[in-house]
């Protein structure tokens, strides 16, 4: 019998941790190597090629065999010196490049890797009945530890049988009442938003809330893109937000089948099908409008990094103190969102979120601002009956701050005194002279009509 040779080992030790770690992942990142120079280039000192290329060809066959979705990037040394410029040269930061603009997956990753082509897989199928597979999704559903649900749902998605969903729907409804419908519905919608796909194997479904000013709503293209180009977002993760301002009760009528839709559109780069236009008269009526886009999480398990660890990292725990990273992120976000402010004259940008949750995250907006003071919706109702008593025509608001109160007097367009109404600083949540572009997020404010 041939002794075992020192590549031997090292393939044998990645097949065995390939097995303990696949359960836990969905998607694995290989790095190819194309020759000994690149290979020292992003591994100094090691230049034994073949042992690197069994290597990565064992754990893709375990990985792939375990149904993880495998990438391959193939080492380009120009691209990973440029990526490596700016950055502290140490092993852990080698290890950790992703060249994400030329990932491999599928037959093109097999070619890279030296492998065959493996018998084509086919969706998972479930018949032409809806009835048998949503009794069977309804069944996971029911089980909390079954803990397949999920995946039963992701694979009905991905073959397209929303009409499986619906039904599920409809009989959870008729089984247990329209409240626990509309509960299964919601679970659907969540599920519907974010998949392991695209790219990195990993896209979700996000939207970033704006309050708007009562005019013209600003060029949200270009406060997204300052939000990109802020610093505030983690390096490993993407965002592509979409032109043009979306109405948050217009999204809140999507069903999952339609999000789902409008996912893989943004996904393939296609301009979604399902997605509403911007209305602008209730952007203006209920003070928000919606910046839809998609996140992409780059923060791929590498096998190189897990490799050098022995295993996969321990997940982050989430009530663990505040890095000083996440602060500087956040003091990035803060000065961004203030920069909103200040040059859209009043326009609040509240946070990038899942998009089953914009509805919640202005709704938590406005909560706490009410806790913070009561005169903001005292403001709110006074502006509204001014509205009402303007009838038809448009009105102005002058403000004017008086020691640490403010007052603010309404006329309509053509100079009619409507009301005034005096504010104590105790009810403001912020100083006086700091409250006019606040106010001009949901009415246009002016000077006193003849001055």
């Amino acid at each position: 019998m041939p002794k075992p040779t020192d590549r031997d080992h090292r393939v044998n030790q990645a097949i065995d941790l390939a097995r303990d770690i696949a359960p836990e992942i969905d998607v694995l990142l290989l790095t190819h190597y194309p020759d000994a120079e690149t290979l020292d280039t992003v591994r100094p000192g090691d230049t034994d090629l073949g042992t690197a290329h069994a290597v990565n060809r064992a754990v893709a066959l375990e990985m792939w065999e375990a149904g993880v979705d495998v990438l391959v990037q193939r080492a380009d040394r120009a691209a990973f010196r440029r990526w490596m410029s700016d950055r502290e040269d140490t092993p852990e930061v080698r290890r950790a490049w992703i060249d994400r603009h030329r990932l491999l997956r599928g037959s093109a990753a097999r070619a890279v890797l030296g492998l065959a082509e493996s018998p084509a897989h086919s969706r998972q199928g479930f018949g032409t009945a809806p009835g048998p597979i949503a009794d069977r999704l309804l069944d996971e559903y029911g089980d909390e530890d079954g803990g397949t649900f999920d995946v039963l749902v992701q694979a009905i998605m991905a073959a397209g049988r929303t009409d499986v969903l619906d039904l599920a729907v409809r009989k959870h409804g008729e089984r247990e009442g329209d409240e626990a419908g509309d509960e299964l519905n919601w679970v659907l919608l969540v599920a519907a938003e974010g998949a392991t796909i695209g790219p990195s194997g990993r896209a979700e479904l996000v939207a970033l809330a704006v309050a708007l000013p009562a005019r013209d709503p600003p060029d949200g293209e270009e406060i997204g893109r300052g939000l990109i180009e802020s610093g505030a977002l983690p390096e490993s993760e993407e965002l592509r937000l979409l032109p043009g301002w979306r109405s948050p009760d217009a999204l809140a009528e999507l069903s999952f089948a339609a999000v789902r839709r409008v996912l893989l559109d943004l996904i393939d780069g296609k301009p979604p099908r399902d997605l509403p236009p911007g209305d602008t008269d209730d952007l203006a009526r209920r003070g928000f409008g919606v910046l839809l886009g998609l996140r992409i999480d780059w923060a791929i398990p590498v096998w190189e990094e897990i490799e050098a660890a022995g295993g996969l990292p321990e997940e982050a725990d989430d009530d663990a103190a505040e890095t000083p990273e996440d602060a500087r992120r956040a003091a990035l976000f803060d000065q961004w969102r203030g920069r909103v402010f200040q040059e859209t004259q009043g326009c609040v940008p509240l946070d990038v979120v899942a998009f089953s949750q914009v509805a919640n995250d202005i709704a938590d907006f406005l909560a706490e601002a009410g806790e913070q003071t009561g005169g903001l919706e005292e403001i709110r109702a006074f502006v509204a009956a001014c509205r009402d008593k303007a009838a038809d025509d448009e009105i102005v608001c002058h403000p004017q701050v008086i020691a640490d109160s403010l007052e603010l007097s309404i006329y309509t367009e053509a100079g009619e005194f409507l009301d005034s109404l005096l504010v104590r600083a105790s009810r403001l949540p912020a100083p006086a002279h700091e409250m006019p572009p606040m106010i001009g997020a949901f009415v246009r404010l002016g000077d006193r009509p003849g001055r």
